[in-house]
Formats: C-alpha cells, structure tokens, sequence
C-alpha cells in the first residue's frame, strides 16, 4: 500500500473552501480505504496511466507527496516521468464539448443553473490544464489554472469568474453562500466570451500538435 497526498496542499495554495486530496494505491480490496477519503488505484491502473501518458499521471508525478509506503519505497518515485502527453487537443475538444451542454441548458432556462455554472467552471479548469500540460513549458494544475496562462488566459470579469467557481463549491463541497438570480444572470452573459476563448484555445492545441 502507498498513501499520497496531491493537489492544492502539496502546491502550497491550499485557501478556504479547499480539499485535502488523497490517493491510496492498493492491490485488491482494502477495507482500511474510505472510498469517500481516498482517490482508489491499483497498481496496474496507475502503471496504465502512466504509459499514456494521462494527465492526472502528470499531476501526481509533479503534485504528489508520500505519506505511507507499506515497502518504504516512493513506488510513484520509482516509476519515473509519465509518457509525453499526447491527447491535448482530443481533451480540449471534450471539454469545450461539456461546456457547451452546461451553455445551451443555461440558454434553455433550466432549474439546475447553480449545477450548469459548476459544470462550466469544471470545463474552464480541466481545458485550461489540459491546454497548459500540452502546449506549454509549465503546466498547471490549480483550481485557477485558467488565470494562469498568460496571454491565453480566459478574458472574462473575475467578478463573474467567481461566481463560477463558487457554484462549483456549492455543489462539490457545500461551501459557500448561496447564488444569487443576479449573480446567475451575471455569469451567463460572460458566456459567449467563455465560449470564444475555448474555441481559440482548441485551434491553438491543434496548431501546436501540427508544429
């Protein structure tokens, strides 16, 4: 068994409202695990991962700290770099793909808006990682990683970026004051100009894998 520690409290940017991510690696059933504490693998998913190069391989290959190893070996250590990343622009256009769903339900006046804006700020996060791994000397696996792309950056108010990462709060942790109809109205009128960005950085990761 290897316990690790990942994510915002191994990059050192743990804020109110943050998670303390774990991953157990483990061969078979493993009582002792809370599946609702720890992110479960085995040892063959995490070797698989790592042979494709995945990005969650490259996050725990950069983020990631041992806290337990039942053979006092750093078994993540041991394995290397992950294989080059090689599905960047397959991953933008999937979740350019989730965050158009979120869009056109929001467009459609659904009754989950909060749920429809936290799908959105997931898609801003994971196209903004998948983006910075793939085309980018640094990669960046924050929360925020969307802020953090220089000139590729989302344009959108940080007014309005926040009441998007705040309703993925609310509906993964519970944390947080409620969204406001204003706030929701808000958010949905910065949506095209999510929409432009994602669109822009898609083109781009393709350009790059072409290079």
């Amino acid at each position: 068994m290897h316990i690790y520690a990942f994510g915002s409290i191994c990059r050192g940017d743990i804020s109110l409202g943050s998670d303390v991510d774990l991953l157990a690696i483990v061969e078979g059933y493993d009582s002792r695990i809370d599946p609702d504490t720890f992110s479960i693998y085995s040892y063959k998913r995490i070797q698989e991962l790592w042979n494709e190069g995945n990005p969650f391989a490259w996050h725990l290959s950069l983020e990631s700290r041992l806290l337990f190893s039942s053979d006092k070996l750093d078994y993540l250590k041991a394995l290397g770099s992950p294989e080059p990343y090689k599905n960047c622009v397959q991953d933008c256009e999937k979740f350019f793909a989730l965050f158009r769903e979120a869009y056109d339900s929001l467009i459609a006046n659904s009754t989950s808006k909060v749920f429809d804006l936290s799908t959105v700020f997931l898609s801003i996060r994971n196209i903004a990682t998948c983006f910075s791994l793939g085309t980018k000397e640094r990669s960046d696996f924050s929360r925020n990683s969307a802020l953090c792309l220089g000139c590729n950056s989302i344009p959108i108010a940080l007014d309005s970026y926040q009441i998007l990462e705040r309703s993925r709060l609310l509906c993964t942790r519970g944390h947080g004051k409620n969204i406001t109809d204003d706030e929701i109205d808000t958010a949905i009128r910065r949506l095209h100009e999510v929409h432009e960005w994602m669109n822009n950085l898609v083109e781009k990761a393709k350009e790059h894998e072409r290079v």
